[in-house]
């Protein structure tokens, strides 16, 4: 049985037309080297404003210092390289102890107090209908005021005499305080005006976040029955809680460096009771004239605050 076979192609017929090739992706001209030069050197022209002034201001005297920190420096006379003499020195220091032990109390007054409050203004704040705008502008507004001018305000409503807050207990019959006199007060004083002067930034953040949060979220744990707190606790909290860790480094790293309030309201006292490692480093500097332990003093701060910040990046770091 034979099979059939497929008729052979006439040797006459016209060959196969290949469809048409897809255009490739169309290349850009290539620049002139001189035009990407150009380019290159306008970018740099705008960024030397802003690193100059860091070369300047922030990493020479950042670098001066830390070599100050190893040398016997008196202004009008050549530096004396002394190796870790300023070191020990400050570290013998009776008020080392003293401005360590309140700077890290300092610290964790201003954790329970200056973090919690103005997160729970935040959450007032956004849950508000009327007068939002204007309740923004009262929290934001002391941040405004120049530093020295809020401290020497406050430094009057602490007055043990005529001051405000004192004529008010009078007025209620209720018994005064020595507030930054007293030295198991004068601490917690310095709290309240530093949670005072700086809170409005950090609400304004909050706030940024809070309305970040999706809507849904809260509809549904309304639903299931959740109440204010547990909205907050499941819902708000997991939605801010990397602004929230970012917020908490920030101000540890700026109560640390506390320095204006504990200068212009107590000079430290009473007995050094506000003497802070800042403030201890003016004192070595401008009343010592040991600039040299100021440096050293400086140092140890900033090897701290680094190795500080370091592992609590590691510690909070999530994949996310």
């Amino acid at each position: 049985m034979k099979t059939a076979q497929a008729p052979a192609r006439s040797a006459a017929a016209p060959p196969l037309k290949e469809g048409p090739r897809p255009a490739g992706r169309p290349t850009a001209p290539r620049r002139p080297l001189s035009r990407r030069l150009t380019d290159q050197a306008r970018a740099y022209a705008f960024l030397l404003g802003g690193l100059i002034c860091f070369a300047l201001f922030s990493w020479y005297p950042a670098i001066r210092a830390v070599i100050i920190a190893f040398q016997k420096y008196i202004p009008g006379s050549s530096p004396e390289w002394v190796g870790t003499a300023n070191f020990t020195h400050v570290f013998h220091d009776p008020e080392f102890a003293a401005a360590w032990r309140n700077t890290f109390y300092f610290t964790l007054l201003a954790l329970l107090i200056g973090f919690l409050v103005p997160f729970v203004t935040a959450l007032v704040l956004n849950e508000m209908r009327h007068m939002k705008s204007f309740f923004r502008v009262v929290v934001y507004l002391p941040v405004m005021i120049p530093p020295v001018v809020s401290a020497l305000l406050w430094k009057w409503f602490y007055d043990p005499g005529a001051g405000l807050f004192n004529e008010a207990l009078r007025f209620l019959h209720l018994p005064t305080s020595n507030w930054t006199n007293g030295t198991s007060t004068a601490l917690v004083s310095i709290v309240l005006v530093s949670t005072w002067a700086n809170m409005g930034g950090t609400v304004l953040i909050y706030l940024a976040a809070l309305q970040g949060i999706p809507g849904e979220l809260y509809e549904a744990a309304e639903l299931d029955g959740a109440s204010i707190l547990q909205r907050v606790r499941h819902v708000t909290i997991p939605q801010t809680r990397f602004i929230m860790l970012m917020l908490m480094l920030l101000q540890i790293i700026a109560t640390m460096q506390v320095f204006t309030e504990p200068f212009v309201i107590t000079g430290g006292g009473p007995q050094d009771s506000t003497v802070t490692v800042l403030y201890l480093i003016y004192k070595y500097a401008f009343q010592y004239n040991n600039f040299g332990g100021a440096c050293a003093l400086s140092v140890m701060l900033l090897v701290m605050l680094g190795l500080f910040s370091a592992a609590y990046l590691r510690l909070t770091r999530t994949d996310d």
